[in-house]
């Protein structure tokens, strides 16, 4: 397949350029500015469309909540126990759901998915291409890393569990971690250790291959999880991150990606009563590295970009708000190396547009991996 003279926004140059796109097999074969047709290469004319990399959610819980249920439909929360890290969200993953279409149609192409927040560790993520028939066809990678939550649904979920505090939600979070190093620091010695499958969970967790996942709201919330990740030394990754914008030293000082959103949904909780569409920008003029998500179904996976436009409007660099759906979504669930840019060597997912994508505009063609076609 051949794309060409399209404006391409490629997520990594800040200036969009016209050229063509060549695509072989599932790869970008070659960006260049004038690449001439091969034997029996279907030839896509872009000239007056904007070519962007296909979006990237970086937090949802599609296939998980599945969109048009009701509860017998989700299983996104596992409620035997507040410290559940043996569940994984590939084993819950409904690949028919239709909020995954819907998502495909408004132009993102890959999103991450796995356990909501009621848990004070939940389970695993992973990553998915949002076409496909099977979960063989669309996963991506599994696990991207070990979600965990503080705030009020823990402690709604789990009050008479020792979790009806902030301080109660920190210990079992402690606990948990403590008991997986001293399981780790037992078998690396060789000592007779009874299997623990939770246990086992953490063990990448502990050795810094999987990051948390951290369902934070509130700035105190926020400043506990860097805490106790500190404590620990391993990796993580602030999701929400909604009053971020309040602490903006601390943030930078800890270096932890944020994900931002959901920014169209309502004040539901009262952790969530400093939310504003301006935390986005504020982050990214900082240096903090940011994306920004839909936590699907709570916003409709199809305003991902809207999301994004949003922030533009509230003062984000328009630049930084594409990144936030594209390149650093991908790196915040460490998939950079397959999407969220147009490079050659990555996958052909690829949008073609009429308008700017932060315009509101959709997809008037929708490429995924050089084959799969979504028009319209």
């Amino acid at each position: 397949m051949l794309i060409k003279n399209g404006l391409i926004h490629d997520a990594i140059q800040e200036n969009p350029y016209v050229a063509d796109i060549s695509i072989e097999g599932t790869r970008i074969a070659a960006i260049a500015f004038t690449l001439a047709p091969q034997a029996g290469e279907e030839v896509i004319a872009a000239a007056g469309l904007q070519v962007y990399p296909g979006f990237v959610d970086a937090h949802t819980h599609l296939g998980l909540d599945d969109l048009g249920t009701g509860a017998p439909g989700k299983d996104f929360n596992e409620k035997f126990h507040p410290n559940t890290p043996e569940n994984r969200g590939v084993d819950g993953f409904y690949f028919q759901d239709p909020g995954i279409r819907t998502a495909l149609k408004g132009g993102v192409t890959t999103a991450c998915t796995g356990p909501g927040s009621s848990n004070t560790f939940g389970g695993t993520f992973f990553a998915f291409k949002t076409a496909g028939t099977s979960l063989k066809e669309m996963i991506l990678r599994d696990p991207v890393a070990m979600k965990c939550a503080l705030g009020e649904n823990p402690k709604h979920s789990y009050s008479k569990n020792g979790c009806s505090s902030r301080m109660g939600i920190a210990a079992r979070l402690r606990e948990e971690l403590f008991a997986a190093r001293e399981y780790l620091e037992k078998k690396e010695a060789g000592k007779d250790c009874t299997f623990d499958m939770g246990l086992e969970a953490m063990i990448p967790v502990l050795k810094g291959q999987l990051p948390l996942k951290a369902h934070v709201h509130r700035a105190d919330d926020i400043l506990t999880a860097i805490r106790i990740a500190k404590e620990f030394g391993v990796k993580m990754t602030l999701e929400h991150c909604t009053e971020g914008h309040l602490i903006v030293e601390d943030l930078v000082e800890a270096g932890f990606p944020c994900a931002i959103g959901p920014l169209l949904a309502s004040w539901t909780k009262v952790e969530l009563r400093n939310k504003g569409p301006e935390a986005a920008g504020i982050l990214s003029k900082a240096g903090v590295p940011v994306c920004i998500i839909t936590d699907a179904p709570v916003v409709l996976p199809q305003y991902l970009s809207t999301s994004a436009a949003i922030s533009v409007r509230a003062g984000m660099d328009r630049f930084a708000a594409l990144q936030a759906i594209t390149i650093n979504a991908a790196r915040h669930i460490g998939v950079e190396d397959r999407v969220g840019s147009l490079e050659v060597g990555k996958d052909a997912d690829i949008l073609l547009m009429a308008g700017d994508a932060l315009d509101c505009t959709v997809p008037v063609q929708t490429v995924i991996a050089g084959g799969k076609r979504v028009v319209g």
